[in-house]
């Protein structure tokens, strides 16, 4: 294989000073009490939306890295897997964790739950942590029916006192109802995405630009390109008009590639957009829309839609080579015979004969939509997220050693052209793209500055040093 070539919380300090309540008479046992409150209240919906205050009525202060909440839903027919993210958190959603357990034997309504606690942090007496702003979804995006959950509370607008959900402390129940019947799994072991405090810069890019030949594009250090060569099929081209920015939502622009060919070499137009090389360690980011089918013409052929960083290989086996990848192909390719989403770390490699040095992680399943991709490089590791769930880890020889570019592009795979002359185009949105140099940020918290650039009307920042 050749793969070339969100919102989170403020800040931690907040955590010992919360919003202070008048404290209720309670006893040592019952000293933590949970409101709820939902934002998502259809009896069907993409995603369920628990939001929870936890209080604390007690006389001394409560180390929240022994508190665990509970909600509890019924899973729903051929769906295995779940998926969490704190979207805004008073408390910081850098140290809220959220982790899935079964019921066994399961009720009428509830043979799962959601699992969420903290990695730090006290919650004094007298207080309450404020927003916890959760969400979760479906692995594979199809609509989650909620209205026969044990914990979902539909007429819940507002934040009030709710004992469905429950609330552990080192282990014991002190607060809530579990479903009848059923025994739940073990704690499960929570996955923390690490934060280093102290960046060295950020990029914030919203992609409001009018046209490929805004002067505003190349004053940001991005290049269009034009220039013949790989990836993709021999003679394609790299049209810059195939590079637009329309309106996605309301005012919202993104930026758009697309592909397109008639099953020739000379027919096949490709499309990528690439910032300058000055990124090494730190977060990068970006909310991408993949799609399974052209917007228009028939389907089939082998295209690949991705966000990579990338260091130009000067020789073959050149060791100061790099690549990390998000690379999705919705109708396969490389001996696949379906949609698979790839992230694969390079160290080098060779074009003739071929040779490859990497190490990738794949999942087998459609990705068509708008999905957050988040890649963390720091201390020898190299991570990504996609919607806030760790997909792959990488280390070793695989990580970088020397300045990167960021990409986009969508190409079609060599070989790979379905048997058809008609025409036919795919195309990949790119809503934002954030990156923080030398600074690991959870996928929530990027989102959550994202929202912080949007809601200041800042459509650009740059202040990562050029090389």
């Amino acid at each position: 294989m050749r793969a070339k070539v969100l919102l989170g919380g403020l800040v931690s300090a907040m955590l010992l000073t919360l919003i202070g309540v008048a404290a209720g008479p309670a006893s040592a046992q019952q000293s933590l009490r949970l409101q709820y409150r939902t934002s998502a209240t259809g009896g069907t919906a993409d995603q369920v939306e628990p939001w929870f205050d936890l209080v604390n009525d007690g006389a001394s202060v409560v180390p929240l890295s022994g508190v665990r909440i509970r909600y509890y839903f019924k899973a729903d027919p051929g769906a295995s897997q779940y998926r969490f993210a704190c979207s805004w958190a008073v408390v910081s959603c850098s140290t809220v964790t959220g982790t899935f357990g079964t019921i066994a034997p399961g009720t009428a309504t509830a043979d799962r739950y959601l699992e969420v606690g903290f990695t730090s942090g006290n919650l004094a007496a007298g207080a309450r942590t404020g927003d916890l702003q959760l969400r979760f979804h479906r692995s594979d995006w199809q609509r989650i029916t909620q209205s026969d959950d044990h914990s979902f509370g539909p007429a819940r607008t507002t934040y009030g006192d709710w004992t469905r959900v429950t609330v552990h402390r080192n282990g014991a129940l002190v607060w809530g109802t579990a479903p009848a019947g059923g025994d739940p799994s073990p704690s499960p072991t929570p996955t923390v995405t690490p934060t280093n405090p102290g960046g060295g810069g950020v990029v914030f890019d919203d992609f409001t630009y009018g046209t490929a030949d805004d002067p505003a594009l190349t004053a940001h250090h991005w290049t269009v390109r034009t220039n013949s060569g790989g990836p993709g099929v021999p003679g394609a081209t790299w049209p810059k008009e195939n590079v637009t920015f329309p309106t996605v939502s309301g005012a919202n622009k993104a930026l758009q590639l697309r592909a397109d060919t008639d099953g020739t070499g000379a027919g096949t137009r490709q499309s990528e957009v690439l910032h300058q090389r000055k990124f090494l360690e730190g977060t990068y980011a970006a909310r991408v829309k993949f799609s399974d089918a052209p917007v228009s013409g028939p389907d089939g052929d082998h295209i690949v839609q991705t966000f990579f960083t990338i260091t130009p290989l000067a020789f073959d086996l050149d060791p100061d080579y790099s690549e990390q990848d998000f690379e999705y192909l919705p109708n396969g390719g490389w001996g696949e015979p379906g949609n698979i989403m790839y992230a694969t770390s390079w160290e080098t490699y060779r074009n003739e004969p071929w040779e490859a040095v990497n190490v990738h992680n794949e999942v087998r399943q459609s990705y068509a939509g708008w999905h957050d991709l988040v890649l963390q490089v720091s201390g020898g590791q190299i991570r990504y997220y996609i919607d806030g769930a760790l997909f792959a880890e990488h280390g070793g020889v695989y990580y970088p050693e020397t300045a990167q570019s960021v990409n986009f592009n969508l190409w079609f795979i060599s070989g790979g052209l379905a048997g058809s002359s008609a025409q036919r185009g795919y195309v990949q949105q790119v809503d934002w793209f954030y990156h923080s140099k030398n600074e690991v940020v959870a996928p929530a918290e990027v989102l959550n500055r994202v929202t912080g650039y949007r809601s200041a009307s800042t459509a650009w920042v740059d202040t990562v040093p050029s090389p």
